[in-house]
């Protein structure tokens, strides 16, 4: 599969930038979206500033996106942010903003790009979210949340669009060695990695291949489906 155009969002650093970058180098036109409209490492990418938290701004963005390199045919949905703190700390301010960004910015996006898909009569949607959707985490109500909707939306976009060949399926990354997790303590480090059966962090470029796989022709009859990467710590 090649030549197809791709969108990934937040794709300017950590696991968006290395989906991104595994896209281009076989051969597709990728876009990646950022709030500041820049990234590094991004010779081979098309950068479009865009906040998914704004309807405008996205329309803007896949506007700008389509202009250049032409309709999307795949998504990958990874734009998405943190405000952790225990319930009794949150503010409803915290919690509304990481659901707005994680969740609606993602409905936002698909929204924007299904009209292309539908009309081409193939598409395919992928979106981020996270074990800690799918087991919740003390301290990541808002988090949890957000990547929980993800799951449930999805489901109800491969029904919607299934008669049109369009999938729509999740990843839901595990312990990733990212920056995040590479600013933890070795104490940190090691409590996490004791509940992973396969011993270590995982690496974002098997982030990539996971969804490299979900947009190709080989998937097409894969939807709805919840793909845990993480070395078998959602196993239980």
């Amino acid at each position: 599969m090649t030549g197809h155009v791709v969108l990934v969002t937040g794709g300017n650093r950590g696991i968006g930038h290395a989906i991104a970058k595994r896209f281009a180098a076989a051969g597709h036109q990728v876009a990646i979206t950022s709030r500041s409209g820049t990234a590094d490492d991004a010779n081979d990418l098309l950068v479009v500033q865009a906040d998914v938290t704004n309807t405008e701004s996205v329309d803007a963005a896949v506007t700008e996106i389509e202009e250049k390199l032409g309709p999307v045919q795949v998504l990958v949905s990874n734009a998405g942010i943190t405000k952790d703190g225990l319930v009794l700390r949150m503010s409803d301010d915290d919690f509304i903003d990481v659901l707005d960004a994680n969740l609606t910015g993602g409905f936002r996006v698909a929204k924007r790009v299904s009209k292309g898909m539908m009309k081409a009569r193939w598409g395919r949607m992928i979106f981020i979210s996270s074990i800690v959707g799918l087991g919740g985490q003390a301290g990541q109500a808002n988090y949890a949340a957000s990547k929980a909707g993800l799951i449930g939306m999805a489901k109800s976009l491969a029904k919607e669009f299934a008669s049109r060949n369009i999938t729509a399926n999740v990843v839901c990354p595990g312990p990733i060695e990212t920056d995040m997790l590479l600013a933890l303590t070795d104490d940190q480090r090691d409590a996490m990695l004791s509940v992973v059966p396969a011993g270590r962090l995982g690496q974002r470029d098997e982030i990539a291949a996971a969804v490299e796989f979900l947009a190709s022709e080989s998937a097409g009859y894969i939807t709805g489906t919840v793909l845990p990467v993480d070395g078998g710590y959602s196993m239980g």
